[in-house]
């Protein structure tokens, strides 16, 4: 078989300007009545449980889910999908943090407010470095994705494709803010269930689990090694993946001061339980791979071709609005929660301590712009695939769960081992990435940044006051 697109470029260009104009239109209309800066950043803080949990779910549903779990299916077989689904364990494990959070700061904005405030200025910068490397890792991957996906599945340029996906989300982000993000990502979640759910009962029954099975043992026997050592580690690697890049981003901090008080709790809970599944029959996709023969020129594009080619042009044009979705509903809440750090720990922090709400508001909108345009420039050359994109950013997320998750709870935590552990678990980890495999660099990091916090915790402790995680943004020079 070969990978010519199974949709023509004129549909696929209907259907991407239907559905960008959908998504413009819904972020106006939700966004219309956002007041103020706690309106357009937090959506007023009153956000529900239904709301709360759609978003928490379709935010993180991501391309990466919907075409790096294929992806790492395979390259890696059973443990890559199933290793990919322990990505939810963060999002449960952020429901007692979630609330932890809202208690102690229930009037803050960013994850930088409260490493700021917890451990200083030092540890404050080397965490907005990590944190911002890592959404700006995060936002490539999704403009990589949707490119990639409209090339695969239209044949349109991948940077064409990238470039309208890009300008789509940062087009309505800007005109309601979270208000419009979780809007929006409530329809699109019900779009990725929907859609994934077909797709796996279609491949089900146009294949065969039977026939799956026989021709991987025949062609790919690897795939469905239980003891595949690199899938093996993986699976630890990207459960620590995982759990670090939810509790450090401010995409999952931002959600946890904008849902009504008692909300956060239940909402990361139900989200984490329903997100597990969705990489496994993503990835599923995958193993079908051998038996259908198809040519995939590279691993991160088996997911849309094997759907076109199981099920045709109805099957394409499914995966393309699920996977549509999945990209918008990512990089509409990377956009906001990004802006947020950099209008509040960059611009407010170190530019404009004094900057006014109205000032602030009108700056928040120009940094969501400049966000996209650096994401769309930054995208343009894809030097690399999605998963290895993703995974070189597993080093600096995992170095900060312990930081962040003892800092919510152990008053004796040490400032400056907690900024060590930030900085020596990043380079040791990305150290691992180089000189071992991507599966290991989450893993290295967390091991390592783990040692550093309970190390100087018990060597030296350092009492610290609940009452100090003050609500209220501090400039720069007053922090003592």
């Amino acid at each position: 078989m070969n990978s010519d697109p199974v949709l023509s470029a004129d549909l696929g260009w209907l259907i991407l300007a239907l559905f960008s104009a959908v998504w413009i239109w819904l972020g106006w209309w939700l966004g219309r009545r956002a007041q103020g800066l706690d309106g357009f950043m937090l959506a007023g803080r009153k956000v529900g449980l239904a709301l709360g949990t759609a978003t928490a779910m379709a935010t993180w549903v991501t391309s990466n889910t919907t075409m790096a779990a294929p992806q790492l299916a395979f390259q890696m077989g059973i443990w890559g999908m199933v290793g990919y689904s322990l990505g939810s364990i963060g999002l449960i494990l952020f429901a007692p943090l979630a609330k932890r959070i809202r208690q102690l700061m229930p009037q803050g904005f960013t994850s930088g407010d409260f490493i700021r405030l917890r451990y200083g200025n030092l540890a404050w910068r080397v965490f907005l470095v990590i944190s911002l490397f890592y959404a700006f890792g995060w936002l490539i991957s999704l403009g990589m994705a949707g490119g990639v996906l409209i090339n695969a599945l239209t044949g349109i340029d991948y940077h064409i494709g990238m470039s309208v996906i890009v300008a789509v989300c940062v087009s309505y982000t800007l005109l309601g803010g979270l208000r419009a993000v979780i809007g929006t990502d409530f329809l699109q979640s019900l779009i990725i269930l929907t859609g994934i759910v077909i797709l796996a009962v279609l491949a089900i029954t146009k294949v065969g689990v039977d026939t799956m099975h026989e021709q991987v043992l025949m062609e790919r026997p690897e795939l469905l090694n239980l003891l595949f050592p690199a899938a093996i580690m993986f699976l630890f690697n990207n459960l620590l993946f995982g759990v670090g890049e939810i509790f450090h981003s401010n995409v999952w901090w931002s959600r946890a001061f904008a849902f009504r008080e008692g909300v956060g709790f239940k909402a990361y809970l139900i989200a984490g339980l329903f997100w597990t599944p969705v990489p496994i029959v993503a990835g599923f996709l995958a193993l079908t791979v051998p038996a259908l023969q198809i040519n995939v020129p590279t691993a991160d594009m088996v997911g849309p071709l094997v759907a076109g080619e199981l099920l045709g042009a109805g099957g394409a044009v499914l995966v393309f609005i699920v996977v549509f979705s999945a990209l918008a509903s990512s990089l509409d809440s990377l956009l906001a929660a990004t802006s947020d750090l950099v209008l509040t720990d960059l611009y407010k922090g170190h530019l404009r301590p004094q900057a006014r709400e109205e000032e602030l508001v009108k700056a928040a909108r120009w940094i969501t712009l400049g966000l996209g345009v650096m994401t769309w420039l930054l995208c343009w050359p894809r030097i690399t695939t999605l998963a290895e994109l993703l995974y070189f950013t597993g080093a600096f997320v995992a170095s900060t769960i312990w930081p962040v998750a003892a800092g919510l709870y152990w008053r004796s935590i040490n400032p400056m081992g907690a900024t060590l552990a930030m900085t020596l678990g990043t380079l040791i980890g990305l150290l691992s990435y180089f000189m071992i495999g991507f599966y290991v660099a989450a893993l290295v990091a967390a091991a390592v940044s783990m040692t550093l916090v309970l190390l100087t915790t018990w060597l030296a402790p350092r009492s610290f006051d609940w009452q100090r995680l003050n609500p209220t943004p501090v400039p720069v020079r007053e922090v003592k």
